[in-house]
């Protein structure tokens, strides 16, 4: 299928326009006059401009999540899979998952199956999302798999809202703290170095210090520029290689402040989709891999798949969960649990939702830290730089009396 736009007529005599979908321009004209509207242009859709990063999706996780919500109401209403997409498709804001959902409904009305027809777009849909719509598929559930997806990348949407939220403030503070410094050293410090000079006297080492960071700050003011950025391309490196990754990830881990809020995260994550996933009846194995594939930390990932071979040599999951040194005392147990019960789906879940909640109290606790902490960090920097100033100020008053 073709995307065609077109103008035309109606029978009141007014113009109208429009996109439609279909084979060729003469399908178009057809489906116009049964509507009651005489065709007068109708051209090919130019294709967008893709301005999308290499390696994003062009896909928000909330552009999925309503979609997936909106997918998995029409299907329990009893709508054919390719009904649902014909109607899903156009409603799409974003052009890029528009012209995604209208390739999956060719690829469904070719035959495949809908996880096949995932598979060509990884970066929307991942292992996760597609194993768990093939389980569906074939347990003859998509429809409830589809609400669970939709509550999971809710909950992940929340969670990534929650810890981006606790860095807004920090982030636009140290912001404004930069300014401040910037317009001092550009337009303030000089002002006062002209001054100093009719002193004709030695200035305090402290106020050199900062008139010479004043100069740098003017003469070389490129270097505070080249740095930056130099030190973000190192760092994307260095994330960029397995070795780096895995290093600064453990660096995060035991972090003072965040890496107890880094791990709550990661165990609601990890517990939240094995929860899923089991729940619709992937099985352990299956699930373990997939999970340590869609997590973020690569040195949480490494320890799913230890767990993973272990729990394939015949040992329970709680055993090498607790091995790993990572999860938590009560993670090992209450899985310990869930495993002797045969409720690992239940348990997991309920895990998980501890974990949310520890989470949210952890993200409130620290933003409630960093608040007085960065004031004072910000009344700090600009302090010392009155301070330099006017020490020259004070000596000259101290040898006059």
């Amino acid at each position: 299928m073709t995307i065609y736009q077109w103008k035309g007529i109606n029978r009141l005599g007014q113009k109208r326009k429009g996109e439609m979908d279909a084979p060729s321009p003469e399908a178009v004209e057809k489906k116009l006059r049964t509507q009651g509207i005489q065709p007068k242009k109708v051209k090919k859709k130019p294709k967008d401009i893709n301005l999308t990063m290499p390696g994003s999706s062009g896909v928000k996780p909330r552009e999925l999540m309503i979609f997936v919500r909106q997918f998995s109401t029409m299907i329990d209403a009893g709508l054919p899979l390719v009904q649902a997409l014909d109607i899903l498709a156009p409603q799409q804001e974003n052009l890029i998952f528009r012209d995604i959902v209208s390739a999956i409904r060719d690829d469904v009305q070719t035959g495949k199956t809908f996880a096949e027809a995932l598979t060509k777009h990884p970066k929307v849909f991942d292992s996760l999302f597609v194993n768990l719509c093939a389980a569906g598929e074939a347990g003859g559930i998509l429809d409830t798999i589809l609400q669970r997806l939709a509550g999971q990348i809710e909950k992940s949407v929340k969670l990534m809202k929650q810890l981006k939220g606790a860095l807004v403030y920090p982030i636009s503070v140290l912001v404004v703290a930069i300014a401040c410094v910037a317009i001092l050293l550009i337009f303030v410090i000089p002002v006062f170095e002209e001054m100093f000079a009719g002193f004709g006297a030695e200035l305090p080492a402290f106020t050199q210090a900062v008139i010479d960071l004043s100069h740098a700050a003017i003469d070389k003011w490129y270097l505070f520029i080249v740095i930056p950025v130099t030190l973000m391309i190192t760092w994307k490196r260095i994330r960029a290689s397995k070795k780096g990754k895995y290093q600064t990830d453990k660096i995060f881990l035991k972090m003072p402040i965040f890496g107890p809020l880094i791990q709550k995260a990661t165990v609601a994550q990890f517990t939240r989709t094995m929860s899923t996933m089991i729940s619709s009846g992937v099985p352990i194995m299956d699930a373990l891999e997939i999970v340590s594939k869609a997590n973020s930390n690569a040195v949480i990932s490494e320890a799913i798949l230890y767990v993973r071979k272990k729990v394939g040599e015949g040992r329970p999951m709680a055993e090498p969960l607790e091995d790993t040194g990572i999860f938590p005392n009560m993670v090992t147990q209450m899985v310990s649990i869930g495993e002797s019960t045969g409720a690992m789906d239940a348990m997991l879940g309920k895990i998980a939702d501890f974990y949310e909640e520890e989470v949210d109290a952890a993200v409130a606790g620290l933003t409630a830290l960093l608040e007085p902490l960065i004031m004072v960090f910000l009344a700090g920097v600009v302090g010392s730089f009155l301070i330099a100033m006017y020490l020259p100020i004070f000596s000259i008053a101290g040898s006059i009396t």
